[in-house]
């Protein structure tokens, strides 16, 4: 019931999970490790609109979607609806949904008046939109919080502008700027969104398994679920929770030598993407991956001080083969 295909303007997703765009994590090795395990789409970093605007080749190299499997949401920011139209005729070349990111906390982002920072400022945040609706050649996408602060919750108001400009989709996180990830995402809230919009409108906060998706589907109704936190060192929580809305039943625990496979597999894309370098970059999977596993805090410990790629290969077997 509550899995099921999801149109967004003319894209048709097979399934309405969704991995998050996430800045450092969710580059070309993450999201093709992911989709082995079949969420509906996934979503590239959140790329600057004055870094596309004034060619940065490492922002655009943030964008290679090359021989990747589709769908793809390319999320962009920014605060200037010059650069904001630039960016997105450049990138929905490539892109089957361009997203725009009114939701980012991170304080270098704010200070420019980007990300969530656009939650104080209705006006601005129209003319961004609407900049960005103008110029887009595929549907666009809208990701924001519930507002900056308690005092100005304006996740409502924005999403019914949003609608009537001609966003596709709406993609609510149930915290304040000021909350950052503490506390509970305000389910609530996000109900109130999907009652005041026709477009659909996907829930985003604290799906870490398979009861917290099952639970935000039942308390707000929403048209989709996406994934960011809860996918770090966990890609197979899409299938689980899949199967789970599919069956009631939830899948076994992937087994060590699964995990071991899979974390093979990601390091061996990010060695290809990036060269020797991507190591250095690993690390925080490698932890994210064996979290609570017998001894991982000593093991991750040897891990961070490894640069080279046959070392890093060679310590994971050891220590998935001493537990």
């Amino acid at each position: 019931m509550y899995l099921h295909k999801l149109k967004i303007g003319n894209v048709e997703l097979d399934n309405n999970l969704i991995l998050a765009p996430m800045a450092g994590v969710t580059n070309q090795p993450f999201r093709i490790v992911c989709k082995q395990f079949e969420p509906g789409m996934v979503c590239t970093e959140m790329a600057s609109s004055k870094a596309i605007f004034y060619d940065d080749g490492k922002t655009k190299r943030l964008l290679n979607v090359e021989n990747e499997k589709r769908p793809i949401s390319f999320q962009i920011f920014g605060s200037d609806e010059e650069t904001m139209g630039y960016a997105v005729k450049y990138i929905s070349k490539n892109a089957d949904i361009v997203d725009i990111n009114m939701g980012c906390p991170a304080p270098k982002v704010v200070k420019n008046g980007d990300g969530s920072k656009l939650l104080l400022n209705l006006e601005k945040a129209k003319k961004i939109i609407e900049a960005v609706v103008k110029n887009s050649s595929v549907p666009v996408t809208l990701k924001c919080r519930k507002g900056w602060d308690k005092e100005n919750i304006v996740v409502v108001e924005l999403a019914q502008m949003a609608e009537e400009i001609g966003v596709s989709a709406i993609t609510v996180h149930g915290r304040t700027r000021t909350e950052f990830y503490s506390g509970e995402a305000d389910l609530e809230i996000i109900k109130k969104v999907k009652q005041a919009v026709k477009i659909p409108v996907i829930g985003n906060g604290d799906v870490v398994d398979e009861q917290t998706a099952l639970n935000m589907f039942e308390q707000t109704g929403v048209d989709g679920i996406m994934i960011g936190r809860g996918a770090l060192g966990n890609p197979w929580i899409f299938q689980k929770i899949k199967y789970f809305l599919e069956t009631g039943e939830k899948l076994p625990e992937p087994t060590n030598q699964e995990k071991l496979d899979v974390i093979k597999k990601h390091i061996s894309l990010a060695i290809e993407e990036k060269g020797e370098i991507a190591v250095k970059e690993l690390r925080k999977h490698i932890s994210w991956y064996t979290k609570n596993l017998k001894n991982s805090s000593e093991f991750r410990n040897e891990i961070n001080k490894i640069e080279d790629e046959k070392e890093l290969i060679t310590k994971i077997e050891e220590y998935f083969n001493s537990l």
